[in-house]
């Protein structure tokens, strides 16, 4: 891969964050490099600099609870502009209607309930990156 590629993990739970960093880093080692937002704002800014840069984001995952902004609401925003990124949505919450909206609206890659299986958040961001 001659360009640049990055995964962003977006919570609002710092923890879970650093988890979904160790975990994803683990098994794609220096393959990519690993971004983390603790708010949408936060992901939009890391989003934007990293277009900027010539850096291509590949997966994102995001949480569906968050304030201000539900994860398939900003999966949606991120669709409609990168529309080949995977998004991944992570939830202990999102009713059955919201994860409908994010693979209909975001085409949602796949959602995971928390808490997570490491193998299965790893397969499901492989899996992604295959349709890429």
């Amino acid at each position: 891969m001659s360009k640049k590629a990055a995964i962003l993990c977006v919570d609002d739970e710092k923890s879970i964050l650093m988890s979904l960093r160790t975990q994803i880093k683990k098994h794609f080692g220096k393959r990519y490099s690993y971004e983390i937002a603790e708010s949408v704002e936060d992901a939009w800014e890391i989003i934007e600099e990293l277009d900027k840069d010539g850096i291509e984001i590949l997966v994102i995952v995001s949480d569906w609870l968050m304030p201000r902004i539900k994860g398939d609401e900003f999966l949606t925003q991120v669709h409609e502009r990168f529309p080949k990124i995977v998004k991944v949505m992570l939830t202990g919450q999102a009713d059955d209607e919201a994860v409908e909206r994010a693979t209909q609206n975001a085409k949602l890659h796949r959602c995971l309930q928390k808490p997570w299986d490491e193998q299965e958040l790893i397969d499901a961001i492989e899996s992604g990156l295959g349709e890429l």
